[in-house]
């Protein structure tokens, strides 16, 4: 009896051991790679480099957001780069027109979330698997963004709407702003609203969901057109920082998305996330990125190490369920 009791404690404890492990072993490496920038660049840990990153880590953490809504739901989504570059484009050349910012704004939002809701639509009704529609989707938007412009980038010099990328209120750079209220507007409804509690439920499992009375269907549709829209705000930053609006934006973005999604917690077996943690895990690439920049690594080499990060996200990710 007194043997199987230690058996059984020492099993715990090795779960305890994994569990933290699996849970913070980005924060050890992360630890390691600031301190060895430190002393390889005096450049990295400077307040200017920080606000860089912090601006840079905002766009991808406003796409991981969209990928964390459906991760949750056990979908995935590979078009919210294409999205951003087809809602960038579309903004673009309105403003050139000599339209309102206000207008393209919306134009970009809008274009994003009808593009999410086609996603929707086709997974939750045409019952394609998530990665088949949203590759397709991937594959058109990214198509009629290079048609619309003819391949070629459109410059914006609308004061008011660079703003949004460039500006800064009281130091603060506005997409940092704006991702800030992405955090705090997702993580209000993932926690407190009914909507949240469903999603969860339906990444838990679909046909239980739909058994207890949830539209499955509908709330699918609806998350998807919350990763088009979030995808569209997205480009809206991307293009005001730059002053530009360039067919090719957003490539790869998808990956580094998913990368900060499932760092941070969220598995892509569903029903786990949390937009904290995908901040978390927007900052792990953001810091990895800028610091290999620093260090003059190519930018072939980073999607090489971003492949492994997403690699050993996914393993750990697999090892945290089954340990669970």
């Amino acid at each position: 009896m007194v043997t199987s009791n230690h058996s059984t404690n020492t099993n715990n404890h090795l779960s305890k051991l994994k569990n933290f492990t699996y849970k913070y072993i980005y924060l050890v490496i992360i630890l390691i790679f600031v301190v060895a920038l430190t002393i390889l660049s005096p450049h990295f840990f400077s307040y200017n480099n920080f606000i860089n990153i912090f601006r840079q880590v905002s766009v991808n953490f406003i796409l991981g957001v969209a990928l964390t809504y459906v991760i949750i739901t056990a979908g995935i989504d590979l078009s919210v780069g294409s999205i951003l570059a087809f809602a960038g484009v579309t903004a673009g050349l309105f403003l050139r027109t000599g339209g309102n910012f206000i207008v393209a704004i919306l134009i970009a939002l809008l274009i994003g979330s009808i593009c999410g809701l086609i996603n929707g639509v086709l997974v939750a009704k045409a019952k394609l698997a998530p990665f088949i529609a949203t590759l397709g989707m991937m594959s058109i938007a990214r198509g009629l963004a290079l048609v619309v412009t003819s391949g070629n980038s459109i410059t914006i010099d609308n004061a008011n709407y660079t703003f949004l990328g460039s500006g800064n209120i009281y130091s603060i750079p506005m997409p940092v702003i704006i991702a800030i209220i992405v955090l705090i507007i997702s993580s209000f409804i993932l926690r407190k609203t009914w909507f949240g509690r469903y999603l969860y439920a339906i990444g838990g499992s679909h046909e239980a969901s739909r058994l207890s009375g949830i539209k499955v269907d509908k709330l699918i549709i609806f998350t998807y057109t919350i990763s088009g829209f979030l995808s569209g705000v997205a480009a809206v930053v991307l293009t005001a920082r730059l002053w530009s609006a360039p067919p090719i934006a957003g490539q790869g973005y998808e990956l580094d998305a998913i990368a900060a999604a499932v760092i941070g917690g969220a598995s892509l077996m569903g029903g786990k996330g949390k937009i904290l943690g995908t901040l978390y895990g927007a900052m792990v690439i953001g810091i990895i990125r800028n610091g290999l920049n620093l260090l003059g690594v190519s930018s072939f080499l980073q999607q090489v190490v971003i492949g492994v990060i997403i690699i050993l996200a996914v393993f750990l990710d697999k090892m945290r369920n089954k340990n669970e």
